[in-house]
């Protein structure tokens, strides 16, 4: 009963979705709205039973005195953080805002630069070492394609001007070439990325249209 029940619910907002089909009106808006508050919810039960009450409230009941001096600290950014509410007493959210934001920005360029920037490097340059396992002229064409495909995005978007703005210095004949080659190569990750996301749509389309399909298919065989 209670499959039957899902899967009713599911039918119903499926087809609720697909009524965007006729314009925006309020089967979709309502959708839209419910799945909006069920994630929002959701996301709430996972911030109070995985981060509020094992680090904040259980330290405080059952944690030693190092552990209630620790949690006050958050404590107190917390309640400075819901200041921002009041426009009177918003100044005080200041500084947690700013350690939020500190921490979001470190966390971010340490990421680019050691998971993205480096790691693209060392790929980009692991093609050439015909000494590794599995090193072959193919794999140094794969890599001199690479190479030519990142300095021509780079040169793409390398931008150069003089004092005057009106009259903006020309890039050299090297740097042109190399920017048409990057504009081809951006062309063609474009491309790809939007054959992905269309090929995931339409995936997800076939699917939800089969669900539909088998729903009505078991009503009807009763």
């Amino acid at each position: 009963m209670q499959d039957l029940v899902w899967t009713l619910v599911g039918f119903v907002l499926t087809l609720m979705v697909f009524s965007y089909v006729f314009g925006d009106n309020f089967l979709f808006r309502l959708a839209s709205y419910t799945f909006v508050g069920a994630s929002a919810g959701y996301v709430a039960s996972l911030v109070i039973y995985q981060v509020i009450w094992p680090r904040l409230i259980l330290p405080m009941i059952q944690g030693s005195l190092l552990d209630r001096a620790l949690v006050v600290i958050p404590l107190i950014l917390a309640a400075l953080l819901l200041t921002k509410i009041s426009p009177q007493f918003a100044p005080l959210g200041k500084l947690p805002m700013g350690f939020l934001v500190g921490v979001g920005a470190a966390v971010a360029i340490g990421g680019a630069v050691f998971g993205t920037i480096f790691g693209q490097i060392s790929g980009a340059a692991q093609p050439f070492n015909l000494s590794a396992p599995g090193g072959s002229g193919g794999r140094m064409l794969e890599g001199v394609i690479a190479f030519v495909g990142t300095a021509g995005t780079l040169a793409y978007f390398q931008f150069t001007s003089s004092s005057r703005v009106a009259q903006p210095t020309r890039r050299s004949p090297i740097v042109e070439a190399l920017a048409l080659v990057g504009q081809v190569f951006i062309g063609i990750v474009l491309g790809a990325v939007f054959a992905g996301v269309y090929a995931a749509s339409l995936t997800a389309l076939l699917d939800r249209v089969q669900f539909i399909l088998t729903v009505i298919a078991q009503f009807i065989s009763g």
